[in-house]
């Protein structure tokens, strides 16, 4: 993959709603209504990442989680990290 520069990735996040940019990784935070909502949607998560072979980095508080989508491997975001971030999207319509 190749690393997208910053017009391309603030393109993409205007349409990724509540995800935003934090350094060289893109990141969002959901809120549940309790910690076993939340570990449902980090199970789900892990099943959309399995499959795409890209994991996000997660942290979990009681009923927040936090995602961040980073492709070490290249150094930054790159079509991957949208492409999870958009998958993940549609799972929680």
């Amino acid at each position: 993959m190749v690393k997208m520069n910053d017009l391309k990735i603030q393109r993409e996040l205007k349409n990724l709603k509540g995800w935003k940019r934090s350094g060289d990784a893109i990141e969002k935070k959901f809120e549940f209504k309790d910690f076993i909502q939340a570990m449902g949607f980090v199970n789900s998560i892990a099943l959309l990442a399995e499959r795409a072979n890209h994991h996000p980095d997660i942290d979990i508080r009681w009923n927040k989680v936090q995602l961040v989508l980073s492709t070490h491997s290249d150094g930054g975001i790159t079509q991957k990290d949208i492409a999870l971030a958009k998958e993940i999207e549609s799972f929680r319509k």
